[in-house]
């Protein structure tokens, strides 16, 4: 049933997603707004597949650039996993990003995140846990052209999290 709710929902996500990119021909063309050429979108879809696990995920994202120097954006995040007869999970939420670029290579990040986690374990014993999780994540990385690739630590960790480490490397792309 789970699987099927959260389909439904990537589903109707994409629609609207995909549905505003449509345009609509007109004799008199509305002035061009300065605000959307300085948005950009980035995000991230994975998806892993075995004989006895599945996991997918949707994050897309967008960002604004107030200069070369300063952008703030948000995110969405949906992932099911899945190992058959072990555990069934799911994580969606949304996050704020600030990024900085002192220098032409090094971007700097500020990024709050507030994921919800469900989780259904069947092995050894049948429990249910729902919880929400919120780190709050101070990153540096590589910057060039769309592409950034670096490190972030998590400075609200605790052992309860949904992850295993404080530190998470991470790439961005963004468009």
């Amino acid at each position: 049933m789970r699987k099927l709710i959260f389909f439904k929902r990537v589903s109707v996500f994409l629609f609207l997603f995909l549905g505003l990119n449509v345009s609509f021909a007109q004799d008199n063309p509305a002035p061009t707004s300065d605000f959307w050429k300085k948005v950009r979108f980035g995000g991230a879809i994975g998806m892993n597949f075995g004989s006895n696990y599945t996991e997918v995920t949707l994050a897309p994202s967008a960002i604004y650039d107030f200069n070369r120097y300063f952008s703030l954006g948000v995110g969405l995040r949906g992932s099911y996993a899945q190992e058959k007869n072990y555990y069934e999970s799911w994580i969606y939420g949304g996050s704020l990003i600030a990024l900085s670029n002192p220098i032409d290579f090094l971007q700097l990040s500020v990024e709050l995140e507030q994921l919800r986690y469900n989780v259904t374990n069947e092995y050894p014993i049948t429990y249910e846990d729902d919880f929400w999780n919120t780190g709050l994540y101070l990153g540096a990385g590589y910057f060039s052209g769309n592409v950034t690739v670096g490190i972030r630590y998590n400075v609200l960790y605790n052992s309860d999290e949904i992850y295993a480490e404080p530190w998470l490397p991470f790439v961005r792309v963004y468009f």
